[in-house]
C-alpha cells in the first residue's frame, strides 16, 4: 500500500508520521515519532502501528546537517523494519515561509528550494531546518517526489489592508508585509468547525493556536481575514520564548544604549523572552501553572491578557465574534488559561462552563453565552499528508 511520509524538521528535532493511502489519507498514521537532540545526542521515539514504543539512541556524528541526514536514515530503517508492506510514495514537508510565491502546496524541486532559501531571514528558527530535511530526503530517496506545505499559504486570502505595514511603498513592494503563520493548523481546525459549532463556522470566528509558538487568526466563511503574526513568527502574542509584539523603539534603545547587535537581538526576541523571560523559571506552561512563584503567575497572567487584547482586535477585523476556538498544546490542555481568557473577554458575551472546561470538552460555552467556545485538537501532520497526496494525484 502506498503511504505519505510527513516530516516537520526543527533545529534540534525531527517529527515524522507515515500515513497510508487507500482512496483517502488514513485518519491516523501507521507509525509516528520524533528525533530529539539533533546537534547534541540524538534520540528517537518511535510508535509502531501496534502501539509499541521504541526509544533508541541515533548513531551519528558530524555537523547538524549530517545529523539530520543520519536521523532520517534511522527513521527509514525503522519504517522498513516495522512497515514492510507500506511503500513511501511521497514525502510532505511543513515549510514555514512561502512568501508571496507559494500560496498552495508545491512540488519541491531545486529551483523552488533556491527561492525558499531566500526566505530564511524571515523565519530563521524554522526555514533552514525545514529545507535541510527536504535536501536530506532527496539524497536518501532521490526518486520519491516531495511536496512543501506552507504555514503562510492559508493567510493569502487576507485583504490587502490586513497585510500592509505603514512603510514607504518601495519597501512594501519588496515584500515587507504581514504574512501570518500556523496556517496548516488553522486550515485543519477550520475544516472541523462545521461539525463542532454548526452554522457559526461560516461566521466571525477567532482561532487561538496556543503553544510554545502562539498566534491567533480571524476567519470569515472559513477563510483568514487577519492574524496576529506578521512579517515574521515573532509578532503578536507572547510565546514560550518569543516576545510577541514589541515597540520598535525598544529595539532602537537596546542597540543605541546597550550596544546590542543583530545577533544579540535575535537571541533576545526569539529565545530569551516570552514565558521564560517573564517568569525566569520556564517556557513550559505546565510548569508555570503548577508553580507558586509570583513570577510564574505574572507570566501566565500576561500571556492571557495578551490573548484577550488580540481577541478584541481580531473581532473588529472579523466584524463580530460568533465563535472562539482554542487549539495547540496549551489551547487544548490548559483549562486554567482558557478560563482566564474567557473571564477577561466576558464583555464580548463569552461565558464558559467550568466543568466542561475542566474536562476539555469540545464545547465549553454555557447556554447563556452569546459566543460559541470550542476546544478542537489540531492535526497539521494529516493536513500535510492530504495536501501532498492531492498535489501528486496519489
Amino acid at each position: 500500500m502506498k503511504a505519505v511520509l510527513v516530516l516537520n524538521a526543527g533545529s534540534s528535532s525531527l517529527k515524522f508520521a507515515l500515513y497510508p493511502i487507500n482512496g483517502d489519507v488514513a485518519e491516523a498514521p501507521a507509525v509516528s515519532g520524533q528525533v530529539e537532540g539533533i546537534g547534541a545526542t540524538p534520540e528517537i521515539t518511535f510508535k509502531t502501528a501496534t502501539g509499541e514504543r521504541i526509544h533508541q539512541r541515533v548513531p551519528t556524528e558530524g555537523s547538524r546537517g549530517e545529523q539530520h541526514r543520519d536521523a532520517l536514515n534511522h527513521v527509514f530503517a525503522l519504517l522498513n523494519e516495522h512497515n514492510p508492506a507500506l511503500d513511501i510514495a511521497a514525502a510532505g514537508h511543513r515549510i514555514v515561509h512561502g512568501g508571496d510565491h507559494y500560496s498552495a502546496p508545491t512540488r519541491l524541486e531545486e529551483a523552488v528550494l533556491r527561492t525558499l532559501d531566500t526566505f530564511v531571514p524571515l523565519a530563521p528558527l524554522h526555514q533552514p531546518h525545514n529545507l535541510r530535511a527536504v535536501r536530506a530526503v532527496a539524497g536518501l530517496m532521490p526518486n520519491v517526489p516531495q511536496v512543501g506545505c506552507f504555514d503562510t499559504a492559508f493567510h493569502r486570502t487576507q485583504p490587502a489592508l490586513a497585510q500592509a505595514f505603514a512603510l514607504p511603498r518601495k519597501l512594501s513592494a519588496e515584500g515587507i508585509k504581514r504574512y501570518g503563520f500556523h496556517g496548516l493548523s488553522y486550515d485543519y481546525v477550520a475544516r472541523q468547525l462545521p461539525q463542532v459549532i454548526g452554522e457559526r463556522a461560516s461566521g466571525a470566528v477567532v482561532i487561538a493556536h496556543l503553544g510554545n509558538g502562539a498566534s491567533m487568526c480571524a476567519l470569515r466563511e472559513g477563510k483568514s481575514v487577519a492574524s496576529t503574526m506578521g512579517f515574521t513568527a515573532v509578532e503578536g502574542l507572547m510565546m514560550g520564548t518569543r516576545t510577541g509584539s514589541l515597540d520598535p523603539g525598544v529595539m532602537l534603545y537596546l542597540m543605541e544604549q546597550k550596544g546590542m547587535d543583530a545577533k544579540a537581538l535575535t537571541s533576545l526576541l526569539y529565545k530569551e523572552s516570552g514565558l521564560l523571560g517573564v517568569s525566569g523559571i520556564s517556557q513550559d506552561m505546565r510548569t508555570l501553572l503548577a508553580s507558586d512563584a509570583p513570577e510564574a503567575k505574572e507570566a501566565v497572567d500576561l500571556f492571557c491578557y495578551r490573548i484577550a487584547r488580540e481577541l478584541g482586535s481580531l473581532a473588529a477585523a472579523a466584524g463580530g465574534l460568533d465563535a472562539l476556538v482554542f487549539t495547540g498544546g496549551i489551547g487544548e490542555h490548559a483549562a486554567a488559561v482558557r478560563e482566564k481568557v474567557a473571564a477577561l473577554s466576558a464583555w464580548l458575551g463569552i461565558a464558559i462552563d467550568p466543568a466542561a472546561n475542566a474536562d476539555h470538552a469540545r464545547r465549553i460555552d454555557t447556554a447563556a453565552s452569546r459566543v460559541a467556545v470550542a476546544v478542537v485538537p489540531t492535526n497539521e501532520e494529516r493536513m500535510i499528508a492530504r495536501y501532498t497526496a492531492a498535489t501528486l494525484g496519489l
